[in-house]
């Protein structure tokens, strides 16, 4: 069992280690890699490390090894640091090689100082992305990620060295990194150091914190005790505007992070979904020499590129906004804790849950129908494409055309019953991520959907609309009342109908506009059919009217076990990674059933109806886990279809208009 003392509390020690054996090859960084990377693939060894997502950053040891679960919101200028420099000892003349990867601030001795001049200096380049927690994450993948990490994290830890209170004590020194034509800052003034700018101002010019040049020594860190959390604006004391996270999401809380990637950072995008481990930098010594290189006047203008505003955002104060400093990352599938987190490995384990899941699936899905039945007041074909939506994911692009999306326009819905908010609540319980947007003339003028550029900044400032893949989308229409949209408001509406038709969102640089593909799913509740498109409109038909909606809806969810909950959760984000195919022999039956579809009804009957026939077949299939489309559920589909126009002609003739 690994010692809580050294991978886990003190990675830099084992860095220094891998480097002071290998100093004379290049290869220790390689080594580096290698060795956590077999560290955590120890049993269960990932849930051993502290999560920022779960722990605020003022329990976490600065230096330890951390890891969080997010989203790569930007992506700032790649900076260089000093990857290997040397420090010399001006009274003995002894040298000394230190790294500088994995560090905010160059380390050194008391009597040492950085040779600038030195032949072993190594010049390295990384990639800076601002990663925020997953946006609308549901409250259950925090609480199941915690409690699991929480189990297993105190089954071995070791009372007397606790890795989320114990303080740092390492010396350290000014930044290592600096981005080219740009002075680019590490770090703002620290909102705890703020609070006494003038005794700052007499500490640092009496101890000095820089190694190299006139200045000698070191200090030793404060310990922070300010949390970087919660909301869009995070009051800092010597900044006149609030301190802006750009979370997507109104109302979301957690931290942001500055995540320093040093290897294989053109794998990842804006908007993908990562884990990263790395060392938690939350050093506020540079927040002095930010501080003192922002105020000070003999520096050349032409030289310093960087905007008040932009040093202000790329560069926050650490106990708001922590830097990690990636050893390893992994884009993420899926952000359900209920399921292994790669589905693509071989492993004999993943292999097991999936089939042993797959075994009892036709009890979840029955279970999961009648749950679904209920919350759509008694209507099970509702509730059977619901399903199918909620499985539905983009699995392909064929030029600019995203196949396997399914956008449901549930019509319908009662309007003065808060219906949709209740049904929301329940579709929140049982995915990984969503949100509800409330559609309104208000919302749509005033709200920002699409991400655009701030160059004064020089960062995306984020929208609506930028979120992770595989997020639930529901869109209320039964609050949308008569009025005028102004030109933000059709800008949005227009947004919303291609997010729907194109998956993908075009984020505003400006001078142009940049496609940016995203997978959603989005479901809308509307009364008459939506002003918005989608694939598939099914009109709701309630059996039953609940006199109290609240108590009816709450009381669903306090039926269900937690346990079946559970399985619902698994179900749902299962069976949308599940590979899929049609045979050759089925699609030859599939093309003779549509040409004698088409001649018996070639007025209704169109190559659109075979698309979403497929479509229907496709998410049936993977309902009840078969992978590959048979007889059996492509007449279900047909089935299905059939009762669905129906029913949306029924309800033309009824009202004598198209819903």
């Amino acid at each position: 069992m690994p010692c809580v003392g050294d991978w886990l509390n003190s990675p830099l020690s084992i860095v220094q280690g891998i480097f002071a054996q290998n100093v004379a090859n290049s290869d220790w960084e390689k080594k580096v890699t290698e060795y956590f990377k077999e560290k955590l693939k120890e049993n269960n060894a990932t849930n051993w490390v502290p999560s920022l997502n779960d722990v605020p950053v003022h329990y976490l040891k600065p230096n330890s090894l951390v890891k969080f679960r997010c989203m790569v919101q930007d992506m700032f200028d790649p900076e260089f640091y000093m990857g290997v420099y040397e420090t010399v000892d001006p009274n003995t003349n002894a040298r000394v090689l230190h790294f500088g990867k994995y560090r905010d601030v160059a380390e050194c001795g008391p009597q040492q100082e950085i040779d600038l001049t030195s032949s072993q200096t190594v010049t390295s380049e990384r990639q800076t992305f601002y990663c925020v927690p997953v946006p609308g994450e549901s409250a259950w993948v925090k609480e199941i990620s915690f409690l699991t990490e929480l189990v297993l994290f105190c089954g071995f830890l070791n009372p007397q060295s606790h890795a989320y209170v114990s303080a740092s004590q390492a010396r350290v020194s000014p930044s290592t990194s600096y981005t080219p034509s740009r002075h680019k800052r590490s770090y703002e003034e620290d909102e705890d150091m703020d609070l006494h700018p003038s005794k700052q101002k007499e500490q640092h010019m009496g101890e000095s914190c820089c190694c190299g040049g006139d200045i000698h020594g070191c200090v030793e860190p404060k310990r922070l005790e300010t949390e970087a959390s919660a909301g869009h604006h995070v009051i800092s004391p010597n900044c006149s505007p609030p301190l802006d996270l750009n979370f997507p999401l109104p109302g979301e809380k957690g931290p942001a992070c500055l995540v320093k990637v040093y290897e294989s950072w053109e794998s990842f995008k804006v908007n993908d979904v990562l884990e990263v481990f790395g060392v938690l930098s939350v050093d506020p010594v540079l927040s002095i020499v930010n501080s003192e290189e922002r105020d000070s006047s003999t520096l050349d203008p032409m030289e310093c590129m960087d905007t008040a505003e932009e040093q202000r955002v790329h560069s926050p104060p650490a106990s708001l906004v922590p830097r990690i400093h990636v050893i390893l990352a992994q884009k993420l599938q899926h952000i359900n804790p209920l399921l292994p987190a790669c589905l693509n490995e071989e492993e004999s384990k993943t292999c097991e849950f999936v089939s042993n899941f797959l075994s009892e699936l036709s009890p979840v899905r029955a279970e999961l129908l009648g749950f679904l039945t209920h919350a759509l007041l008694g209507d099970s074909l509702a509730a059977e494409y619901l399903i199918l939506h909620l499985i539905s994911t983009v699995y392909a692009r064929r030029d600019v055309l995203p196949l396997g999306k399914f956008t449901v326009n549930l019509s319908g819905c009662p309007r003065n019953s808060a219906f949709t908010e209740h049904l929301y609540r329940l579709i929140q319980q049982l995915v990984p991520a969503s949100y509800h947007l409330r559609m309104s003339i208000e919302s749509m003028n005033h709200s920002r959907f699409i991400p655009h550029k701030d160059y004064t900044a020089n960062r995306l400032v984020s929208g609506l609309l930028q979120l992770a893949s595989n997020t639930s989308l529901v869109i209320d229409e039964t609050q949308l009342e008569q009025g005028q949209l102004d030109t933000a408001g059709v800008h949005n509406v227009t947004a919303l109908g291609n997010l729907i038709t194109w998956q993908k969102v075009d984020y505003d640089f400006n001078y142009h506009r940049m496609e940016f593909p995203c997978n959603i799913n989005v479901l809308i509740t509307s009364e008459g059919r939506s002003l918005l498109p989608s694939d598939c409109q099914v009109h709701l038909q309630p059996e039953i009217i609940p006199p109290n909606m609240e108590e009816y809806m709450s009381s669903l969810l306090t039926a269900v076990l937690p346990s079946l909950l559970n399985k619902f959760r698994i179900y749902l984000s299962l069976l949308r990674l599940l590979d899929y195919s049609i045979s050759d022999e089925v699609t030859k039956a599939v093309e003779e059933d549509f040409v004698e579809m088409r001649k018996n009804d070639p007025e209704s009957v169109t190559a659109d109806d075979l698309h979403k026939m497929l479509l229907v077949a496709r998410f049936l299939s993977l309902s009840v886990g078969q992978t590959t489309l048979s007889r059996e559920r492509w007449l279900r589909a047909k089935q299905l279809e059939a009762l669905r126009k129906a029913r949306l002609q029924q309800q033309k003739c009824v009202n004598g208009n198209e819903l």
